[in-house]
């Protein structure tokens, strides 16, 4: 791997959604990522097991301990996503590990934190989401908050904000020559995304749920639909970028104050009956010389066609997205996707031999797995 993390050995103790793909960021970038399975966890999730490696050990036993314990002796990252005080039963604590390898940067990633009183609660991203704060803001003023996929919590303020929590300590550690305990939390990393949000809340930028300038009902910044049934998204938040909408409608009459509540209305309407005439393919081409901020809303089985994806993304396929972000000298790299079982294989770079890794790896078939699987409906 040439990536600017080749070199840095991960251990990945998580499941589903935010730890795995913390860890496929930093195995993009060149990280050796082992994940270390055992119990009735759910399975791998394919789309996010990319350039790592996949064991079996059982914690519950003082093999599978040891084993750990060689493991992460000879490592950079662990990262955990279990329940608080958890990790400490299994032999696969902070302060065990640490006692280990003080260079070992452990992160912790959870929906609540390690502290406060719903540490020990279950949770996903839609009730992380809900206690931080933003779901509050999500949906239509009339109906239920909607949640935009499990994009914010278990994505960006999990995965994105563990991986960065890991980068940050490894810098910290070239310094200090120690590792560190990173805590990350969902609900934080919500609660950071909304800082510009809660400061707007109240004033008409962001009334209420619902209102106000990004959620999608201000004329100058919300979707359209168009004569097939498609939609555009307009962000002419600026005034150049919603004059030269306005213009290039062909809208009579002066040029009006987007911003002015006052002028709604009557902006909405044209807007609506302007895109209404064409269908979204044609709104597209037009506006592809137009430094309007409007842009077709494209399905994902779209991207591999649309310029700007392909030209940055040759071959994209839904099945493995890019790398990012782009590195002039050290590339990131998508590894391939094995989640065979590779226990005897890993442990005998640690210097245990077949019979070893038989033994501390526990029943590897026909465990009831009581954890959930990805995807749940096909």
């Amino acid at each position: 791997m040439t990536g600017p993390l080749s070199g840095v050995r991960v251990l990945d103790l998580t499941r589903l959604a935010p730890g795995p793909y913390g860890s496929m960021l930093l195995a993009d970038l060149g990280a050796e990522v082992i994940v270390v399975g055992g119990g009735r966890s759910g399975l791998p999730v394919p789309a996010l097991s990319r350039g790592k490696e996949f064991i079996t050990l059982d914690l519950k036993t003082g093999g599978g301990r040891d084993a750990l314990h060689r493991l992460a002796a000879e490592s950079d990252v662990l990262v955990e996503g279990f329940r608080p005080g958890v990790a400490d039963r299994l032999g696969a604590g902070y302060a065990e590990l640490n006692a280990i390898n003080p260079r070992l940067v452990y992160c912790s990633l959870t929906g609540y934190g390690q502290t406060g009183p719903l540490a020990q609660r279950s949770g996903h991203d839609i009730n992380y989401l809900a206690v931080g704060g933003a779901l509050g803001t999500f949906g239509p003023p009339g109906g239920p908050p909607v949640p935009p996929l499990n994009l914010v919590a278990d994505f960006a303020g999990g995965g994105l904000l563990a991986a960065f929590g890991v980068v940050s300590a490894l810098y910290e550690r070239e310094r200090s020559g120690v590792g560190q305990y990173v805590d990350v939390a969902m609900v934080d990393g919500v609660l950071s995304m909304m800082g510009m949000n809660f400061a707007d809340w109240g004033i008409p930028t962001l009334p209420r749920r619902g209102e106000g300038v990004l959620t999608g009902t201000m004329p100058a910044y919300r979707c359209y639909s168009c004569a097939d049934g498609r939609y555009v998204a307009v962000g002419a938040l600026e005034y150049a970028f919603f004059e030269n909408l306005w213009r290039s409608l062909d809208l009579a009459g002066d040029v009006p104050d987007h911003l002015d509540p006052a002028n709604f209305g009557t902006i909405e309407k044209a807007l609506t009956d302007a895109f209404r005439l064409r269908p979204m393919a044609e709104w597209a081409e037009h506006f592809k010389d137009i430094d309007a901020c409007v842009t077709p809303v494209l399905e994902p089985d779209e991207l591999g066609d649309f310029p700007q994806i392909a030209a940055r993304y040759e071959n994209f396929r839904l099945s493995t997205v890019p790398t990012v972000p782009v590195y002039s000298r050290t590339p990131a790299e998508a590894g391939p996707t094995e989640t065979a079982d590779a226990t005897e294989r890993v442990l005998s770079r640690f210097g245990l031999s077949s019979d070893d890794a038989a033994k501390v790896a526990g029943p590897r078939d026909g465990a009831a797995v009581t954890g959930l699987c990805w995807p749940p409906l096909l």
